[in-house]
């Protein structure tokens, strides 16, 4: 009894968070969707604006369970702009919680709603969300030889001239480091000998295509590039072994007592334009990342451990950036759960939403 009382409450404390989560898309994707309507016929920066605005809302909601819910404590190092910027965003990639680091990021720089994210192509078919990260300016992208630069580069050419706020997130290792799939690991490190690369413990062999095609694309346009190391503390075992990063499902049960995330801003002028030189500063970019994998989880010295050098500040996430977007959009979810006509347009919307967005996600790129 005492058992199952217990393993009630821990489900408990990711499924609350996570019905709210998915239970507010639908209101979502009907504001946003009579905000398009509505601002056909008006220009084309109008609509972007309050676009931001709404992502702003929905994101911030998500933040205040990541952040305020779990009360993960947030140590910052390095050099984060209070103001925002136009930027590539560039980080390590371990595990589903990474998305929502950038988000943390950029929120602590009033930029929140200028998050667009490069992602893997088979994202696009997410009911709802899938067709949305589209229409927001996100990127969809196959890998190795599918990849196609021309659909990457007319869509980032579209933002630019549209004058969009960019926030773009790329996760160059092309697919998370996971400890718990050896042949992953060690096909990239294979292929890093192979090239006469620097071999890499705690990141994978970084994939140049999607960074040089962004910042070809959008170098006269950007401010810089954020180079960001994330790790999770509490990923080492007992034997000093990397553990896999927490899943989203085990960051909202509060398994994960604090995040360390490192920035280094990176200006333009000091990144290579040809992609073979490109190429190569990446990979030093991601052994300067590895070097910090390696003093956060192998340190000698046990007090060097679960830290970056220099620095750490604890970033605390005020309520008033995330409580009333919570409130705000649980009551219109709420709201329109109480009336039959309100539960059936619900019902529509994750029905139709989904499928008109697999239709357009099919239709265009």
């Amino acid at each position: 009894m005492l058992l199952s009382l217990v393993l009630h409450t821990y489900s408990m404390r990711y499924f609350l968070p996570a019905a709210v989560m998915m239970g507010t898309a639908p209101t979502y994707v009907l504001a946003w969707g009579a905000w398009r309507l509505l601002s056909a016929l008006l220009p084309a920066r109008f609509y972007r604006e309050v676009d931001d605005r709404l992502y702003t809302l929905y994101q911030s909601m998500v933040l205040f369970f990541f952040e305020n819910y779990t009360g993960v404590q947030v140590i910052i190092y390095g050099d984060l702009p209070k103001n925002k910027e136009n930027v590539i965003y560039l980080s390590n990639h371990q595990c589903t919680v990474d998305w929502i680091i950038a988000d943390m990021l950029a929120i602590r720089q009033n930029a929140l709603g200028h998050v667009r994210y490069v992602l893997k192509d088979g994202l696009k078919w997410l009911p709802l969300y899938g067709w949305y990260f589209s229409q927001h300016g996100g990127v969809y992208v196959k890998r190795s030889a599918k990849f196609n630069e021309k659909e990457m580069r007319d869509k980032l050419q579209a933002q630019v001239k549209a004058e969009t706020p960019m926030y773009l997130v790329i996760f160059p290792e092309g697919t998370r480091y996971n400890p718990e799939i050896p042949k992953v690991i060690a096909d990239s490190q294979s292929f890093a000998e192979k090239e006469g690369l620097a071999i890499l413990k705690h990141v994978l062999t970084p994939r140049v295509k999607a960074t040089h095609v962004a910042i070809d694309t959008m170098k006269d346009y950007l401010d810089a590039v954020y180079d960001v190391t994330v790790a999770y503390e509490g990923t080492v075992d007992h034997k000093g072994q990397r553990k896999l990063a927490p899943s989203m499902t085990e960051f909202l049960c509060k398994e994960c007592p604090r995040v360390h995330i490192f920035i280094d801003r990176v200006e333009l002028k000091d990144i290579p334009e040809e992609q073979m030189y490109m190429r190569r500063w990446l990979h030093e970019r991601f052994e300067i990342k590895d070097k910090l994998l390696i003093e956060f989880y192998d340190a000698k010295d046990s007090k060097r451990r679960n830290k970056f050098p220099g620095k750490g500040v604890h970033s605390k996430l005020s309520l008033k950036k995330t409580l009333p977007s919570l409130l705000f959009l649980g009551g219109l979810t709420a709201s329109m759960l109480l009336t039959e006509s309100g539960r059936k347009l619900y019902v529509k919307t994750w029905i139709y939403g989904t499928l008109i967005g697999c239709l357009w996600v099919s239709i265009k790129p």
